[in-house]
């Protein structure tokens, strides 16, 4: 039977903007990687969740900047370092709004969700985590969320706990709650599974830890690019994402941090641009975010960051979310219904992926064969080998959407599938 995907519900309500469905065609046009052929085939890019594709809007911010405004940041008076600090910090309060976080000084930037994960690990847990402490994470979650907390825990004796999910891909919540304890100092989750698409409940994860005065950590690299994210409406104290997943430059990335937690952390890297006064005997702090920012940051990348939100934006993100959602809902059907596909999971809330397996077919030879007619979909494990063993599997396949992607590419993904079992058959 065709699989029912539950979507996240954050559609379009009576009196806004009609339906995305009917300018798909002419925002592809804004994306020129796109149109390409591939192996003698038009392109059909199905890899979203690693990265995104960038629209022109993002290339030539960058380029604009390097040809008419390059320089350093917070350092000089002459016009180009001034105009380069400017066009800096409007990413940072674009970014801000894009959250809805309280103050622009809340928002770090970092290279993506992996060094703000480590940031947040070595400013936050080595000076609050010790012997017999103990993080929570859960069974789902990306490498980038473990290992730095494995790296913190083995280092200061603390524990690492897991909160086990269903067969379905949900974070089993009594567990949760269970897990909590005198010895949290801190919880981090997910928002959106990278492998799974499960939408974990974050308000009611950030509240039961509250109840506790533990805080929480939100890895959203696979959120932010697909539905609105309001940080004070989740009470998160920290949450980051990835530019490059959010058609924005690779290499920028952004943690917000509550404020009073920023201003007591200490730096996480030494060098200029994070400091106030250096004297051999004693160095003095700028206040965050600049402490965080040691050394010239990418500028390049945070101004093209700052362009992707406000592209997306103005499609309007809950616009967004309503097409992806039905487009993820026909996918589901659709591929369901190929003989030996298995979609893994079925969580309460899917959005932006599903992971499948075929029978007797090893995902990376799906991957081979899909791409010799232009198929790009992503295979392995996808950074969360501990949720396929969980799973039972050794790997799989994924396909990921984006807002510029159509059913048209969903059937030539089925039709795909169908030559993968001919080959191997």
């Amino acid at each position: 039977m065709p699989e029912t995907v539950r979507t996240s519900g954050t559609g379009v309500k009576n009196g806004d903007r009609p339906p995305l469905a009917s300018e798909v065609s002419a925002i592809r046009r804004d994306f020129p990687i796109l149109d390409q052929t591939v192996n003698g085939h038009s392109l059909a890019y199905l890899d979203n969740a690693a990265t995104s594709q960038k629209p022109q809007a993002v290339i030539d911010a960058v380029q604009r900047f390097y040809t008419l405004s390059n320089s350093n940041v917070s350092r000089g008076v002459h016009t180009l370092a001034e105009r380069a600090t400017e066009e800096y910090e409007k990413a940072r309060t674009t970014v801000r709004h894009f959250i809805n976080a309280h103050d622009s000084n809340e928002i770090v930037f970092v290279r993506g969700v992996t060094e703000a994960v480590n940031l947040v690990a070595a400013a936050y847990g080595r000076s609050r985590v010790g012997p017999g402490d103990e993080i929570v994470i859960s069974e789902m979650e990306h490498h980038s969320n473990i290992v730095p907390w494995q790296i913190l825990c083995k280092e200061k004796g603390a524990v690492l706990r897991v909160v086990p999910i269903t067969d379905d891909g949900d974070v089993r919540m009594s567990d949760f709650e269970r897990l909590l304890s005198p010895s949290t100092r801190l919880v981090s989750v997910t928002h959106i599974s990278n492998v799974l698409g499960t939408v974990n409940q974050i308000r009611g994860i950030v509240e039961l830890a509250h109840l506790r005065n533990i805080p929480v950590f939100v890895d959203g690299a696979q959120a932010a690019p697909h539905r609105p994210v309001d940080v004070r409406e989740m009470g998160c104290d920290f949450y980051a994402f990835s530019g490059h997943k959010l058609y924005g430059p690779t290499g920028i990335g952004v943690l917000f941090g509550k404020a009073e937690l920023l201003e007591e952390m200490s730096p996480y890297q030494g060098g200029g641009g994070m400091i106030a006064s250096v004297g051999f005997g004693n160095t003095t702090y700028r206040s965050a975010p600049f402490k965080f920012e040691a050394g010239t940051p990418n500028i390049a990348g945070a101004i093209g960051l700052g362009v992707a939100i406000e592209y997306a934006s103005t499609l309007g993100m809950a616009r967004i979310a309503a097409y992806e959602n039905a487009l993820l809902e026909q996918a589901a059907t659709k591929l369901s219904a190929v003989p030996g596909v298995s979609i893994i999971g079925s969580p309460c809330e899917r959005s932006g992926m599903l992971s499948f397996t075929m029978e007797g077919v090893h995902a990376h030879d799906v991957g081979t064969v899909l791409d010799d007619y232009g198929i790009a979909i992503r295979t392995g494990h996808h950074c969360a080998e501990p949720l396929h063993k969980r799973m039972g599997l050794v790997a799989s396949s994924r396909m990921s959407l984006a807002f510029y992607n159509t059913e048209d590419e969903i059937d030539r993904l089925v039709e795909g599938l169908y030559r993968v079992r001919e080959t191997f058959a």
